[in-house]
């Protein structure tokens, strides 16, 4: 039975190992991304959907406000989903260019997809043909369209964009950071080697075309999350066009950080819950082998001192290699995209990784969580 027992684990840290470096080859890759002009005339649509957001509006509202682009060349539409904390109408008050405007969402109680619904809704108001999301909560660089566009060209569909966390200085926030940027690179290597699952909505362009292609958000709006992943994937398997990353620091969105454990797991947990719904079974399958992998590290510990000492060897060098070789993507990833000094927290991040991992992943598939005020339920 222990050989048993270790020959899976040993099968589960190799598949674990050779997606890390999947990764690893797809940062590489997207080094050689060419960059192009071909659609600086296309006019550019942003949409922003918000919900009881006054604390922050104004700040989105500013630094949309400062972005160096041509004002006849893009347009702003926030989408208000809903809020009764008074934004809309402070955003209303306070908008002073033409080409940012405000529009709310109906309510259609029967949909859970309340963020998609707002986008789904604005998207019939957008000019545009090339459509950039992000939230309420982020803070763009001026340069930031200027950059992210020409990542397009006429064979691209959907362009992912990088996220950063903006800490508040204490260790969670610097842990939180780290873990995001990591899954942030993450995506940018899957992207890179042609396998796009991992994106995040604060920082991505689609073009129009190819969301009606792909059937928009069509069998998703029983689902809260997955206005990006889930998109960005139906646009690689169901239409012609390609998948991009902005492998560019200047193209980093700022976002806000969680303040507390409980809204990390909240947000870990709402992440996890469009896991099972991927349109790629065979990365479905690799996720769940990912899973049990972080299991192992803990079924190791237990057997280690209960069945056998194998088991201490297995952990010490399966722990060996997945540190260093996440450190390696980290580092390759940070020193094209951040920048950022919270590297030197990897080692305390490790520590949090694995039980968050295995407890985000059991509460998104089963569990229920809160988003927006809401009680979202499976």
């Amino acid at each position: 039975m222990t050989e048993i027992f270790l020959s899976l684990f040993i099968l589960l840290l190799f598949h674990y190992l050779f997606f890390l470096f999947e990764i690893f080859a797809g940062l590489f890759e997207l080094e050689k991304t060419t960059y192009s002009r071909a659609i600086q005339n296309e006019f550019i649509s942003i949409i922003i959907a918000f919900r009881n957001e006054r604390d922050i509006i104004l700040k989105s509202l500013k630094s949309i406000e400062t972005i160096d682009y041509p004002e006849d060349k893009f347009e702003t539409i926030y989408v208000n989903d809903n809020s009764d904390d008074g934004s809309p109408e402070l955003l209303r008050e306070s908008i002073r260019k033409k080409n940012i405007n405000v529009i709310d969402a109906p309510l259609i109680a029967d949909e859970m997809a309340h963020k998609k619904k707002a986008v789904r809704y604005a998207l019939t108001f957008a000019k545009g043909e090339i459509i950039v999301t992000s939230d309420a909560d982020c803070i763009h660089p001026r340069n930031w369209l200027n950059v992210l566009i020409p990542t397009f060209d006429t064979q691209t569909g959907f362009v992912s964009g990088p996220v950063e966390f903006d800490d508040d200085g204490t260790l969670f926030g610097k842990i939180q950071k780290l873990e995001f940027m990591g899954l942030i690179i993450a995506g940018a290597g899957l992207i890179g080697v042609g396998k796009p699952a991992i994106c995040n909505a604060a920082n991505l362009a689609y073009r129009k075309t190819a969301f009606q292609e792909a059937g928009g958000y069509e069998g998703q709006m029983n689902l809260s999350s997955g206005d990006d992943e889930l998109l960005m994937q139906q646009i690689s398997r169901k239409t012609n066009y390609k998948v991009k990353f902005c492998f560019d620091k200047k193209s980093v969105v700022k976002t806000a950080a969680n303040k507390n454990l409980s809204q990390f797991y909240n947000q870990r947990k709402r992440w996890a819950s469009k896991g099972f719904f991927y349109a790629d079974k065979l990365f479905i399958a690799r996720l769940v082998l990912i899973f049990f992998f972080y299991l192992s590290l803990i079924a190791s510990v237990i057997f280690g001192f209960t069945v056998s000492n194998l088991f201490l060897i297995y952990l010490l060098s399966a722990l060996l290699l997945k540190i260093a070789l996440e450190f390696l993507i980290i580092k390759k990833g940070n020193s094209r995209l951040f920048n950022s000094p919270v590297t030197k927290y990897f080692f305390i991040a490790e520590l949090f990784q694995i039980p968050y991992i295995i407890f985000a992943s059991i509460g998104g598939v089963f569990g229920n969580y809160k988003w927006k005020d809401r009680k979202i339920k499976r």
